[in-house]
C-alpha cells in the first residue's frame, strides 16, 4: 500500500482537527500523511494552547502545526488526498470544494473541547478526553487490512469507523 493522505477538517482549524492532523502523524507511521484545515479558520489565528499542550504532553509532536484554510488543499499542486474526516457537526454540513482526485469522505464528530466556561484544567481534560476519543478511533483505521484501504471501499470503512 502507498501512503494515504488524511485531511482532517473543522470550521476554525484550532483544536480537533489540529488534534487528529498530530496524531494521525505521531501514529501511522509510513502508511498515512495527516493533514488539517478549516472552512474558516480566523485570521492570524494559532492552535489552540491547550490543544498544543495536551500533545505534549502525550510525547507528540507539535512542530509545525499551524490553523490554515482548506484552500489550501483544493488547489491542483496541493498534496492529492485519499480520505477527508470532518471533526466537528460546522464543517460536516458546510459546502466543501471539490477536492481533487475525489477522495473518500466521512464524519467523525467530537464535541468542540475548547467551547465552555469550565476553567482551564476543565478545558485541559476535555482536550485529553477528546484526544483519547481521536487515537483509539486512528488506532483502529491504521490497523486495517490493505483492502479496507483501496479507493473503491475507503469511504465505506472511514464511514463504519465513525461508529466505533
Amino acid at each position: 500500500m502507498s501512503c494515504l493522505n488524511v485531511l482532517f477538517l473543522c470550521t476554525h482549524n484550532s483544536a480537533r482537527s489540529i488534534l487528529a492532523e498530530a496524531l494521525l502523524n505521531s501514529m501511522g507511521k509510513s502508511g498515512f500523511k495527516a493533514y488539517s484545515a478549516g472552512s474558516s479558520p480566523r485570521e492570524n489565528q494559532q492552535p489552540n494552547p491547550l490543544g498544543l499542550q495536551i500533545l505534549q504532553k502525550a510525547g507528540i509532536s507539535i512542530e509545525g502545526l499551524r490553523s490554515k484554510s482548506w484552500d489550501e488543499f483544493a488547489i491542483l499542486d496541493a498534496p492529492k488526498m485519499d480520505l477527508i474526516i470532518t471533526v466537528c457537526d460546522n464543517a460536516a454540513g458546510e459546502v466543501c470544494p471539490i477536492w481533487p482526485g475525489h477522495p473518500a469522505t466521512a464524519h467523525w464528530g467530537y464535541p468542540d473541547p475548547s467551547e465552555g466556561d469550565g476553567s482551564d484544567a476543565e478545558k485541559l481534560e476535555a482536550f485529553r478526553k477528546t484526544m483519547h476519543a481521536m487515537k483509539r478511533r486512528l488506532a483502529l483505521l491504521i490497523s486495517l487490512p490493505t483492502s479496507k484501504l483501496a479507493k473503491g471501499v475507503l469511504q465505506g470503512t472511514a464511514r463504519d469507523l465513525a461508529k466505533s
